[in-house]
């Protein structure tokens, strides 16, 4: 194999960003992939979007949108930038750079469920080229990438091509890196093109060509040492904010007994402009990262004979918050003289935050199935999901129930506090109230409960 440091075509690779003649492909258009898709988009690349879901690609050909905060003239201004959807993977020879941005679920022994990366590859691998550039974004365990995504597409490839490592870079290599996503839904104050992108290559002409692709549509890139540096990363940052959201909800718990606002302290505490930053305590964690990523590090650090405790411990707490909630509603009607089983609850919000289309992980779904276990007849009402059917883990097929029959229900709670609900309205028509977000702070009645 002929090797050089620096071969011909990496400067066409980097010449070809510069000028937008390069082509991206993007793979699994949901919440990280289509705002991904945009950003190239607005920068004047051809993009081409790949995925599965045959629904998703009809919707994006007809000019649709089906991601409540991307608005069918920001799919149109991409396809005039020459985007296309698709869910023929032949169409990966065609690219220069190929971004995997599919789901990480966990599967019911709370173990990673790597089949969406692994069935990637197995869809990348025949269409691979020399020279191509293959990045996976999707949140994983330290060694993913190179042990999972690069054997496939080196071993199910058609040209006997190799990933380009450090010292064997040539005409039969193509470049792999990790470059984790950081997608916040709902967030308006920070702009995606401002938050820094971690890049970490296989070698270092990988880490240099997709940070010159990064930079082209994020202002900062941050290059690291290895893929598994990257992926590293990214557990670090969502294993930090687990761990201190179950601190704060092991807190509440505590300030509940001793009738104290956990809320109030918090405010108060950060009011110290050193050392402390604000966490705020919910009926459990929700999101495609935060609620998973614990697992994903305690279930590789296993095979290194470490016991990750404080994270497990962590990820316990959190999981343990959305039976906190149903025990507090039965608390709520036994002081009312009436019993779960056989009362009418309404579940205010499904998105597992406000003001979000977004169901991954939502323990509003674990405190429906909980409230059914116990004999309750559960409705819900979200403004964002005017019927839900089956996912992964839920098969509700329920619609949404009016505001307007809040009345009917002998007990309502507040689990995702959406900017539209009216909460003196609320409180006012509703017999029980469970708040588990404080969306009822400084309304003062006898019919709350905040837990």
């Amino acid at each position: 194999m002929s090797t050089t440091l620096v071969p011909a075509r990496t400067q066409s690779f980097l010449d070809k960003t510069r000028s937008r003649e390069l082509r991206v492909g993007i793979i699994g258009l949901g919440y990280v992939g289509l705002p991904l898709t945009l950003l190239f988009s607005e920068q004047k690349f051809r993009v081409t979007g790949f995925d599965v879901d045959q629904q998703k690609v009809d919707t994006l050909t007809a000019g649709g949108s089906y991601i409540y905060r991307i608005l069918p003239e920001e799919i149109a201004a991409a396809k005039s930038s020459g985007f296309a959807a698709t869910s023929n993977y032949t169409q990966l020879s065609d690219l220069h750079a190929i971004i995997i941005c599919v789901p990480t679920p966990l599967n019911e022994h709370h173990e990673p469920d790597l089949s969406y990366i692994e069935n990637t590859a197995h869809a990348i691998a025949p269409n691979l080229r020399p020279g191509q550039l293959v990045v996976l974004e999707s949140t994983t365990y330290p060694g993913t990438t190179e042990e999972i995504l690069v054997p496939i597409l080196e071993r199910e490839n058609k040209l006997g091509l190799r990933a380009a490592r450090s010292g064997a870079v040539g005409d039969d290599t193509f470049h792999v890196a990790f470059s984790p996503e950081r997608e916040d839904p709902g967030n308006t104050q920070v702009a995606r093109r401002d938050i820094p992108k971690v890049i970490g290559g296989l070698e270092p002409l990988a880490t240099e060509n997709a940070s010159a692709l990064y930079n082209s549509i994020f202002n900062r890139v941050v290059p690291v040492s290895s893929p598994a540096a990257a992926e590293m990363t990214k557990l670090l940052e969502n294993i930090y904010r687990c761990v201190n959201i179950a601190l704060v909800n092991e807190l509440k718990l505590l300030c509940l007994r001793m009738g104290i606002d956990i809320f109030e302290v918090i405010r108060a505490a950060a009011t110290k402009p050193f050392g402390f930053q604000a966490f705020y305590p919910g009926p459990g964690l929700g999101g495609h990262c935060i609620p998973i990523d614990p697992f994903y590090l305690s279930w590789k650090a296993k095979e290194f004979d470490f016991h990750t405790r404080f994270i497990e411990l962590a990820g316990e707490v959190n999981l343990n918050m959305p039976y906190h909630v149903v025990s507090s509603v039965g608390q709520g009607l036994n002081q009312r003289k009436q019993a779960i089983n056989g009362s009418k609850v309404l579940v205010l919000g499904l998105a597992y935050k406000k003001d979000v289309d977004d169901l991954r992980e939502s323990p509003s779904l674990t405190i429906i199935e909980l409230l059914q276990q116990q004999g309750a007849a559960v409705s819900y009402n979200d403004p964002f999901f005017p019927t839900v059917g089956r996912g992964r883990k839920y098969d509700l097929q329920m619609s949404s129930t009016p505001l307007t029959e809040i009345g009917k229900f002998d007990c309502v709670v507040i689990v995702t506090d959406h900017s539209s609900y009216d909460y003196q309205d609320i409180v006012r028509r509703a017999r029980l109230v469970v708040d588990t977000r404080n969306a009822t702070a400084g309304i003062r009645a006898d019919n709350v409960i905040r837990c």
